[in-house]
C-alpha cells in the first residue's frame, strides 16, 4: 500500500472506474472515463496535501499489479470514514479486509483519531460483511454523496486493528505518531517546540491573555516531540444565537520538521477530536500572514467583528478570525461573541 499518485490513474481506471460491478456501489454509480480516473487521481493526491493521510493504491506485494484502492477519507461534515474499491478479479481474496485493518490501525494507532466511519449503499451486502469482519457497529443513516447510506462506526477501544507483522503501509509520515491528551500539555514539550522563540505565535506585542488548553495532540517522532496543538470546547455566539464551538490554539511545529506536512495532520485530527466532542464550529485566532495556510486546508475567513474578554472587559480582537464548519450552519453575518478569553 501507498499513497496513490496521479501516475495511477490509468491502473484506476482499469481496475475500478471501468468496472461496473464495482461504480454501482460507488458515489457516481456508473462506470465512467479515463478522464473520470485522472481526476480522482488527483482528487486523491490533494487529499493527501491537505489532511496528510488519504486513499492508497493497493497493489499484490509479489507482481505489483494494482488491486484497487484503500483509505480513509475526510469529509467535513461527516467525518473520517474508510472506503475501498477493488477490481473484481481479486475480491473474495481477503483483499479489502487486510488493508482495512491496515489503515484502522493507521487511523487509531498512528493518527489516534477519535473514531472512523463507513457509508455503505443498502445492499452491498459484500462490503457490509467486510465493515463486521473489521469491527464496525451500525450507527444509523446518512445522506452522503447526495446517496441514502447506511453508516457504520468504528471506535478505538472496540475495534480490533492488529496488522501482520510485514509492514504493509508506505507513506512520508511512517514515524510520526500522534497523542491525544487532556490538558493544555507539558510545559518541557511546549517550550522544546519554541526552541527558544521568543514569540512563535506573533502575538506577544497585542497584551492578550489566552485560555488554557482542555485538549492537547502532539506530533512524536523518533520519541520527541515535534508538533502540538490545542483546543477547547465553548459556547460562542454567532449574530447572538448560540454555537458549540471548539477553540484551536497553540499550533507549534519545531523548526527543524517545518515544511513535512506535520501541521495539517495535527490540525485535521484536532478537527475531528472536537466534532467527536460535540463541537458545530471549530474557530482559531491568527496572525493574518497565517490565513493562506488555514485556507488550504479548508478553513474559512471571518469578515465580522469577533467580540473577546479580557481580565479588563470585552474588547474586539485584533487578529484574524479563522473557522471551520462541522455541522453545515450559517457563518456569522453581523457579529461573533466568544464569550471568554481567546484560545
Amino acid at each position: 500500500m501507498e499513497p496513490i499518485r496521479h501516475e495511477d490513474s490509468d491502473d484506476l481506471f482499469e481496475a475500478v472506474v471501468s468496472q461496473d460491478s464495482v461504480m454501482r456501489w460507488l458515489a457516481t454509480g456508473r462506470a465512467d472515463s479515463r478522464s473520470a480516473a485522472t481526476a480522482m487521481c488527483d482528487d486523491h493526491v490533494a487529499h493527501w496535501t491537505r489532511h496528510g493521510y488519504g486513499d492508497f493504491a493497493v497493489r499484490d506485494s509479489a507482481t505489483h499489479a494494482f488491486l484497487g484502492r484503500v483509505g480513509l477519507r475526510n469529509r467535513a461534515q461527516h467525518g473520517v470514514d474508510l472506503g475501498f474499491a477493488v477490481h473484481p478479479r481479486a475480491q473474495g481474496r481477503g483483499i479489502a479486509g487486510e488493508a482495512g485493518r491496515a489503515c484502522l490501525d493507521l487511523a487509531f494507532r498512528r493518527l489516534s483519531l477519535p473514531a472512523v466511519f463507513a457509508f455503505v449503499l443498502p445492499g452491498n451486502t459484500a462490503s457490509i460483511a467486510v465493515l463486521r469482519r473489521l469491527g464496525a457497529q451500525a450507527d444509523g443513516t446518512v445522506q452522503s454523496s447526495g446517496l441514502h447510506c447506511l453508516r457504520y462506526r468504528f471506535d478505538p477501544a472496540v475495534t480490533a486493528t492488529t496488522v501482520a507483522a510485514e509492514h504493509v503501509v508506505e507513506d512520508d509520515g511512517a514515524d510520526l505518531q500522534l497523542i491525544h491528551a487532556l490538558g493544555p500539555g507539558y510545559p518541557d514539550d511546549g517550550a522544546a517546540l519554541r526552541y527558544g522563540l521568543p514569540d512563535p505565535f506573533g502575538v506577544n506585542g497585542l497584551g492578550l491573555v489566552w485560555a488554557d488548553k482542555e485538549h492537547t495532540l502532539t506530533a512524536v517522532s523518533e520519541g520527541r516531540p515535534v508538533a502540538s496543538a490545542g483546543w477547547l470546547l465553548r459556547d460562542v455566539a454567532f449574530d447572538g444565537s448560540p454555537r458549540r464551538a471548539a477553540g484551536l490554539g497553540d499550533v507549534l511545529v519545531h523548526p527543524a520538521h517545518r515544511g513535512q506536512g506535520i501541521a495539517r495532520t495535527v490540525i485535521s485530527v484536532a478537527v475531528e477530536h472536537a466534532r467527536a466532542a460535540g463541537a458545530e464550529t471549530m474557530i482559531l485566532l491568527c496572525h493574518p500572514t497565517l490565513v493562506p495556510l488555514y485556507t488550504r486546508l479548508g478553513w474559512s475567513r471571518l469578515s465580522v467583528p469577533v467580540t473577546l474578554r479580557q481580565p479588563d472587559g470585552a474588547r474586539t480582537s485584533p487578529l484574524t478570525t479563522m473557522i471551520y464548519d462541522l455541522a453545515d450552519l450559517p457563518h456569522p453575518a453581523i457579529s461573533a461573541d466568544l464569550r471568554g478569553l481567546p484560545f
